[in-house]
């Protein structure tokens, strides 16, 4: 009988400590495991007791990539509660502070961890030998994104401006102006980064995968609207956990999601793009018609080319925002708490990030539940390396370790935010 081992130690381009298993046994996949030992870091738990204001910045620790996120689920979750909805000028820059991480977390998922893999190249400093103009670009397009995101959440790594209400400071005219010239790039950039990742070569892998994102009658979305999905889930955010339940499963410290009779699902750019395609805005869009990307794509190598996409409406959608923007007269309204439940969900870069609070009549915090993107999308990467491995077998171990560490960076999975470590090992009996 003929055996295979292939292991890989340590892959850098994903966050946090995580490692995968494939085994194989008379060339039939019997086993695959995406194996999260990560620590628990047990956010939830720090929640409970504190007033509903703090929040926002206890999840915000939760991720150095995409605090804002985590942010904004907390803020939607406990306005939901307290039976506020902020409109206008507030609700505008909620969205742009939102497309400056969107910004930064797309550059640099595209240039420095995803890219490489498709460029033939370990990492971004290698492929930067070759490729110098292109890294430099990403760089550069990532800075945009953090001054963005410094400008309007006062930092851009665990931001602390935003509050439930809206914002402790809001920006002056001038100082987003600032922005206008240094975002009009960014969308050039954009563009021409779509084109770029449009050349790769893609493995021929297409799925039957249910899409689950946000759905907004009027705009592309980002923190509003039903949650919806290809298969016909239309359910108001406050249902969430009547569709969808977490499950622990032994070789993993994260939570698996699944969708309640079905299984599997996938969120993310590619699931936005599925299910809003007709929501971008134009550049956005002309930029994903001269690729021929078409109105739906279930090749997950291509999500890279959808990211590009979005990182082009971001650009766009930030310049709108600017360009309308008038200082408000106050920079929140003020939150009267009282006891309730709230919902929260927002389109974090990775996919939908799903909060519920549980408050009293002071605001204190009794129960907090909080589901990031990457649970959601465990099952669905899983399910595509056992799918993967079994379509390509006859590839060297070489090769086919290679492509199924791409195949798990498809998700930009964030396990973690401070360590970059996941080890493959696939075992062939």
């Amino acid at each position: 009988m003929r055996s295979r081992t292939i292991k890989v130690d340590m892959l850098a381009r994903v966050e946090g400590e995580g490692g995968l298993f494939v085994k194989i046994k008379n060339r039939t996949v019997v086993d695959v495991k995406l194996r999260i030992f990560e620590p628990p870091r047990f956010f939830e738990a720090f929640l409970r007791d504190r007033d509903f204001r703090e929040a926002p910045d206890i999840t915000a620790r939760i991720c150095g990539i995409c605090p804002i996120a985590y942010q904004m689920s907390s803020i939607h979750a406990m306005e939901n509660a307290c039976g506020v909805k902020i409109e206008g000028t507030l609700r505008e820059l909620r969205r742009l502070l939102y497309c400056g991480e969107w910004i930064e977390s797309h550059a640099l998922h595209i240039y420095l961890l995803h890219a490489p893999d498709f460029l033939g190249y370990e990492d971004a400093i290698r492929m930067a030998r070759d490729y110098p103009d292109a890294v430099k670009q990403g760089l550069k397009l990532k800075k945009i994104g953090n001054d963005l995101v410094a400008l309007l959440g006062g930092r851009e790594i665990h931001p602390i401006n935003a509050r439930v209400g809206g914002f402790y400071k809001a920006p002056t005219k001038k100082e987003l102006t600032a922005l206008v010239e240094p975002l009009k790039w960014a969308k050039d950039a954009a563009v021409e980064t779509v084109k770029l990742v449009a050349t790769f070569n893609y493995p021929q892998f297409e799925q039957d995968y249910e899409f689950v994102a946000l759905r907004h009658p009027d705009e592309y979305p980002l923190c509003e609207g039903r949650l919806v999905s290809n298969r016909g889930l239309d359910i108001d955010i406050a249902d969430y956990e009547k569709h969808f339940e977490e499950q622990h499963v032994e070789h993993s410290t994260s939570l698996h999601s699944v969708h309640i009779g079905s299984g599997a699902y996938y969120v993310g750019p590619l699931a936005r793009y599925n299910l809003n395609q007709d929501r971008l805005t134009p550049a956005a869009r002309k930029a994903a018609d001269e690729v021929k990307l078409g109105a739906f794509c279930n090749n997950p190598f291509k999500s890279i080319i959808v990211r590009a996409v979005e990182t082009v409406f971001a650009c766009e959608e930030a310049l709108r925002i600017i360009n309308e923007y008038e200082p408000p007269e106050n920079s929140y309204q003020e939150v009267v708490p009282h006891a309730g439940v709230g919902y929260g969900c927002t389109e974090a870069p990775r996919g939908i990030l799903y909060h519920r609070y549980r408050i009293d009549d002071s605001g204190n915090i009794k129960d907090a539940k909080i589901v990031p993107p990457t649970s959601q999308n465990q099952k669905i990467i899983e399910a595509d390396l056992y799918q993967f491995v079994k379509d390509n077998m006859a590839l060297s171990n070489d090769k086919l370790t290679w492509l199924c560490e791409q195949a798990v960076r498809n998700y930009d999975p964030c396990i973690s935010c401070s360590c970059h470590f996941l080890k493959l090992h696939i075992e062939q009996l």
